[in-house]
């Protein structure tokens, strides 16, 4: 449900990816991160979010001290109001750009974080609520901090985040809009008016970046042949997977696969 690791302790190295949602602090020192296809430095007193589902490995640590506070949605996530507050001004809505963020006042991050450290060791009663709350007062600082740095306020509604983490959830069932909409409780107008607003496209033009994204993350990390990355989309002819990909990256994915080799 929720971890939390001091970044000095980091020993593993290899690309993974976890249905949890990443919180990393750089106290000091510098780290340099792989997330999905691109490498991320973070510096001292900057915060880097990884969405769940996204691949991610530790490249190299020069002195770096911080946290990596770890989450799963249903843990967080018991309200609208959760849900809308860990997606608020893109922490953990990317859109496949993962956005580093300094913070301005970083004793009450340490403090928190380290609070969260000792709750999850000792387990004092209802230690769970206690660190759910500390959650919540590290994603305010990190909210305002990107605020004051500059950054636009951007308040998605929690029926267009369900409807992003259906859609992560399900890539092996290629749904289309008309089919989740329902499953949802919603229609087809509602989600398409959300994905406007919050987007600037239809719902199915999100559905498509997300497949799209997905497939990259597959054939970058993972070992399979063309047909069995289909297959894991939902596709069951390898021939339109390949059209499909060609149609919105510009190359085929072997031609992709063969870019990133090089």
């Amino acid at each position: 449900m929720v971890d939390i690791q001091r970044i000095e302790t980091i020993v593993d190295f290899t690309s993974k990816r976890i249905k949890k949602y990443l919180f990393i602090w750089c106290k000091q020192g510098k780290i340099d991160i792989e997330v999905d296809h691109k490498t991320i430095t973070v510096n001292k007193s900057q915060v880097l979010t990884i969405t769940s589902g996204q691949y991610h490995c530790f490249k190299k640590m020069d002195n770096a001290q911080g946290y990596l506070l770890s989450f799963t949605l249903d843990y967080m996530c018991k309200t609208e109001k959760d849900i809308e507050l860990i997606f608020q001004n893109s922490l953990f809505c990317h859109f496949d750009y993962n956005e580093v963020i300094p913070i301005v006042h970083t004793e009450d991050l340490a403090r928190e974080l380290q609070k969260i450290e000792q709750e999850l060791q000792d387990k004092p009663y209802q230690y769970l609520e206690s660190v759910h709350s500390r959650i919540e007062l590290i994603l305010f600082e990190t909210n305002r901090s990107k605020i004051a740095n500059g950054g636009e306020i951007w308040k998605p509604d929690a029926l267009f985040l369900q409807f992003l983490e259906f859609v992560r959830n399900n890539f092996n069932q290629n749904l289309s809009l008309k089919e989740i909409a329902p499953q949802l409780k919603t229609t087809e107008l509602k989600l398409n008016e959300l994905a406007k607003q919050h987007a600037g496209k239809t719902a199915q033009n999100v559905i498509y970046g997300l497949v799209v994204s997905e497939a990259k993350r597959i054939l970058q990390y993972e070992n399979l042949n063309m047909k069995e990355v289909a297959f894991s989309l939902g596709f069951q002819d390898p021939y339109y997977f390949s059209k499909f990909f060609k149609n919105h990256v510009g190359m085929s994915p072997k031609a992709y696969v063969a870019s990133i080799s090089s």
